[in-house]
């Protein structure tokens, strides 16, 4: 199948990155949000991006100005009615998530794919609430989107072999890596990195160290390139505790219960980078 056009639906961090990424391959692409002006800040993160890549020498004038061109603003989900695929980037919420998708299914043509960046939610109930769950698929991104070269690709219950193969070479031409893994809570990557990260902040929590020494051991120890509590603040506290949650909730383990530090922080606001406390202090 020929894609014409590409929808994404969240202009935030994540929306607004994959958004880039795929302007940047060559697609149109339809960045939506709740509001014109949620979207127009999303365009404005691209061209800040972009920006930055001009600056460094990396893209001439003439390059960022045809990304540019290929990107059109819109607070519509009828705007939907044009794609061939849709990727959805919207808060990490089931109910929000499912009224996207429930609404997609009546607006866009039947052959649609519908995608999820979804880190942690099940594709299989996402997908239930449409009528095309052959059509449903997880693609999830990781963050900063035109960085980082992975994309976990999530088959649902339902997701037929010609959907995969269509978001598999989708993943190809924006020269990203896909890893196909199946639909358990948290899928592969924040199975694993989540309960790093609140492993590590029990150590702060019980006093076995500081915030500083425990990044220090995991990148000068174990070569991780930014430790897991400079990360858990990059990622934004209120994910990693609701990834945490999703994961306690899905298996139903004791080693997946967020730690009482980390829900104290997102309690009292203090959500990383975004909102310029964390575990960290940002100026």
């Amino acid at each position: 199948m020929s894609l014409k056009q590409i929808m994404v639906i969240g202009a935030g961090q994540m929306g607004s990155g994959i958004a880039q990424v795929l302007a940047s391959s060559g697609f149109n692409v339809i960045l939506n949000d709740i509001s014109q002006e949620k979207a127009r800040i999303g365009l404005s993160q691209i061209e800040k991006q972009l920006s930055k890549q001009l600056q460094k020498g990396k893209m001439d004038q003439n390059q960022v100005n045809e990304i540019l061109t290929k990107i059109k603003i819109s607070a519509s989900l009828q705007d939907a009615q044009d794609a061939d695929v849709v990727i959805e980037a919207a808060v990490e919420n089931m109910e929000i998530k499912q009224s996207i998708f429930k609404q997609l299914d009546e607006i866009a043509p039947k052959h649609t794919i519908l995608a999820t960046n979804t880190s942690s939610l099940p594709i299989t109930e996402i997908a239930a609430v449409t009528t095309r769950a052959e059509n449903v698929i997880g693609m999830h991104f990781m963050n900063p989107v035109p960085v980082m070269k992975l994309v976990e690709i999530i088959r649902g219950l339902a997701t037929s072999e010609q959907t995969y193969q269509i978001v598999h070479d989708l993943t190809l031409k924006l020269n990203k890596t896909p890893v196909e893994v199946n639909d358990f809570p948290g899928f592969v990557s924040n199975r694993v990195l989540m309960p790093m990260i609140n492993e590590a902040i029990y150590t702060i929590y019980e006093g076995v160290a500081t915030k500083e020494a425990v990044d220090e051991v995991m990148k000068l120890g174990m070569n991780h390139p930014m430790g897991p509590i400079t990360l858990a603040d990059f990622i934004g506290l209120d994910t990693c505790l609701y990834v945490m949650e999703t994961l306690y909730d899905g298996f139903g383990d004791d080693k997946y219960r967020p730690c009482p530090l980390l829900k104290k922080y997102v309690k009292a606001g203090w959500l990383g980078r975004k909102t310029k406390r964390g575990f960290y202090i940002y100026e």
